[in-house]
């Protein structure tokens, strides 16, 4: 890939710096603004709202390019339940709030009772983007992403680079949804009278995008609430001491304790290290306080000087965290595969659908384990081992290493009817991140043949043409390229991490099944 010219270079480096400098002199009137709505990072809040800034006590804006841009990292050190941030209920951004201050807004959706609460609050930020410096939220409206990365951004080349028809099916589900709701609200937006260019699909998009991705729980409206500061935190998975797996947390602890030893006492072989107290703990960091009228936000464990503080939103797959947050995570502990299961296998146990997938480590989940020991018995004896294999335990070493087998075979037949292969996509990732970190995109040389062709479809989608293309300067193209390689990305990102829990499994039911080979004195 030819580089740019130095002097393109120079500029684009002065022109990043410009931005960067313009970007923090107008976050420093951000945060002070905040300040002003009694939004602190300070146990005991000063009674007077004059501060400079609310942040400093706790926390600090920082940059991690690494994990997740900007974010909030610690000034102190910081324990485990440590209150960092409070906003109180005026400093929310909520449906009511915004309505109960504009009464045209108010009478105009007295006559849409159909819409949903998630869809009213969407119409209540457009109506305030509306406003311009107009809004009391003016300054947090500024600070918003101009778009995102969620699969209802998604167009149809980057949704079919996902490879897997059930993330397909998801995006093109969440797009149809988004497109539908735009309809539903489209004469009410009219009827407002706001600005052609936030009446459109694409405004409709950036503003659902806003509400699904940095949206806060509130116990009064199902929508929830915009919380300036408070949507600054990266997101921390749960981790696996608190994300519980297929079973309710109810259950959890007990089924865990049966399914450590099978009925002679031994150890499951196959069970992984998972933990009794696998559900303790909260799986959000924070929440509305009735007694404090206000939102607060807790460390979920210490923290040291400059590291950033991370909230956990809950438990989510890296669908998941595409569909709502618009990005990926890196060995998330609740990352789930699911693979095609023939009847006979969902009509001999009673484990729900959504608890049978493999688990990011590449092992079988707890239900899914269950389900084919049972599978993999005689009918005419499952009746009297059901129990010994509903609870975790292992019926035999035979009957582990027809599972292993099965799952096995089947892995590798869903990697065999893919597009492309773990190398194609990790070629395909050099050639995108290439192309992003010089600016520039021309079509790479050295691309294995599937990658090769996925990126001249790139090219054609973007009306580029394929094939001896000239170096382009991303620059100088429209912003929906540069959005749509970001994208393109994503979608790569997510099909490898798919494919590499899949080669995960394979290596681990191969290792068990050389384990319980007679050679090795487990067989019966």
């Amino acid at each position: 890939m030819s580089l740019p010219s130095p002097l393109n270079q120079r500029t684009i480096v002065e022109q990043h710096r410009a931005m960067e400098e313009q970007q923090q002199a107008s976050f420093t009137s951000f945060l002070k603004w905040a300040a002003q709505l009694g939004i602190s990072d300070s146990p005991h809040p000063p009674v007077s709202s004059s501060s400079s800034s609310c942040l400093g006590h706790t926390l600090t804006v920082a940059n991690f390019p690494e994990a997740g841009g900007r974010g909030l990292a610690a000034v102190r050190e910081l324990r485990k339940g440590e209150l960092i941030l409070t906003a109180p209920k005026s400093a929310l951004m909520t449906s009511q709030s915004v309505i109960d201050k504009d009464h045209v807004l108010a009478r105009a959706i007295k006559s849409y009772h159909s819409l949903s609460p998630t869809q009213v609050l969407a119409v209540c930020l457009l109506v305030e983007v509306n406003k311009g410096r107009r809004s009391s939220w003016y300054p947090y409206l500024t600070k918003l992403p101009r778009s995102y990365d969620i699969l209802a951004s998604f167009g149809p080349f980057e949704t079919k680079a996902l490879q897997v028809d059930d993330a397909i099916w998801l995006t093109e589900k969440v797009i149809s949804k988004a497109v539908s709701d735009w309809r539903e609200v489209a004469a009410l937006l009219e009827q407002l009278k706001l600005k052609p260019q936030l009446v459109n699909l694409k405004a409709w998009l950036w503003a659902s995008a806003t509400i699904s991705s940095r949206t806060l729980h509130v116990p009064w409206d199902s929508a929830g609430c915009l919380c300036p500061v408070g949507d600054l935190f990266n997101y921390a998975a749960p981790g696996e001491e608190s994300a519980a797996t297929e079973v309710s947390v109810s259950d959890y602890s007990l089924l865990q304790v049966r399914a450590s030893r099978d009925g002679n006492g031994t150890e499951d072989p196959l069970l992984g290290d998972e933990h009794i107290d696998a559900c303790s703990g909260r799986l959000i960091d924070g929440g509305y306080e009735e007694d404090k009228a206000a939102y607060c936000l807790y460390a979920k464990k210490n923290y040291k000087i400059f590291e950033q503080v991370l909230l956990s939103y809950g438990t989510y797959t890296n669908l998941d965290l595409l569909e709502h947050y618009g990005f990926l995570l890196n060995g998330n502990p609740n990352e789930k595969v699911f693979i095609p299961l023939e009847h006979d296998i969902y009509a001999c146990h009673s484990w729900p659908a959504d608890s049978l997938y493999i688990q990011h480590d590449g092992k079988p989940s707890f239900a899914l384990l269950s389900a084919l020991r049972l599978w993999a018995t005689p009918q005419n004896q499952r009746k009297s081992v059901g129990y010994i294999a509903l609870s975790g335990s292992q019926l035999s070493p035979e009957n582990d290493t027809i599972v292993m087998k099965w799952l096995l075979s089947n892995c590798r037949a869903i990697l065999k009817s893919l597009p492309s292969t773990v190398e194609d996509d990790l070629s395909l990732l050099e050639a995108i991140g290439k192309a992003q970190l010089l600016q520039s995109i021309e079509m790479p040389n050295n691309l294995p043949c599937a990658a090769a062709i996925e990126f001249c479809k790139f090219l054609e989608s973007m009306d580029l043409c394929c094939g001896g293309i000239e170096v382009v300067l991303l620059s100088a193209l429209p912003s929906k390229v540069k959005k749509s390689i970001d994208r393109w990305e994503l979608a790569v990102q997510w099909r490898l991490k798919y494919k590499k829990t899949l080669v995960s499994c394979i290596s681990f039911c191969s290792r068990t099944i050389e384990i319980l080979s007679p050679e090795n004195g487990l067989s019966r």
